[in-house]
């Protein structure tokens, strides 16, 4: 019997570690994916018959979490796509700087999408999403720019004081994806399936 009882004591922390490993290398102690990098601009060059499935689950995310309203993704384009939106691959999600509430709702996304998430990657959900760049309230968040905001004017605008509130982007955020991203083929997508 004692000679049973070593074996057992010898056994037992091999056994555990036999364990310990075999759990730690099941698909829970993968992590999540790798993170993309900084996504450079990926100009639209064609016109798209319909949206893409990421941009349109983007974009309802947003109006569920944050509120607002979903503002479309498809524009119609005469020749050659000029516009992430003739391709399909931005939406414009409607809130507007005058009202409190809607500069509070834009506020937290920024905050959400541009923070560091705990493995210490910085802007990570923006760049798990795949976001090229932000458009809001006469400033661009680009993605080659780390989304460090800088002043934006339309081409659409002569003067900032004469330019209407849609151009200067002020009734509504403007997000433009990647085209991985537009087809939902980031880790942000991977990661909600």
């Amino acid at each position: 019997m004692g000679r049973l009882m070593n074996v057992r004591r010898l056994h037992a922390p091999l056994l555990t570690l036999v364990t310990v490993l075999a759990v730690g290398l099941g698909p829970a102690a993968a992590g999540p994916a790798p993170i993309e990098d900084y996504p450079s601009y990926q100009p639209a060059s064609r016109c798209a018959a319909k949206s893409k499935p990421g941009t349109v689950a983007l974009g309802r995310w947003v109006v569920r979490k944050y509120g607002g309203g979903f503002g479309g993704v498809l524009r119609r384009c005469h020749g050659r796509g000029s516009s992430e939106h003739n391709e399909g691959r931005a939406f414009d999600w409607t809130v507007s700087v005058t009202n409190r509430a809607d500069r509070q709702r834009v506020r937290a996304l920024l905050d959400d999408l541009f923070a560091t998430d705990r493995a210490g990657n910085e802007h990570a959900r923006a760049r798990r999403m795949g976001i090229m760049y932000v458009i809001w309230n006469d400033e661009i968040y680009s993605a080659w720019d780390r989304y460090d905001p800088e002043p934006y004017l339309s081409s659409g605008c002569r003067r900032v004081r004469t330019c209407s509130p849609t151009l200067r982007h002020r009734d509504h955020v403007h997000i433009s994806l990647t085209r991985r991203a537009a087809r939902g083929e980031t880790t942000w997508f991977s990661s909600r399936r």
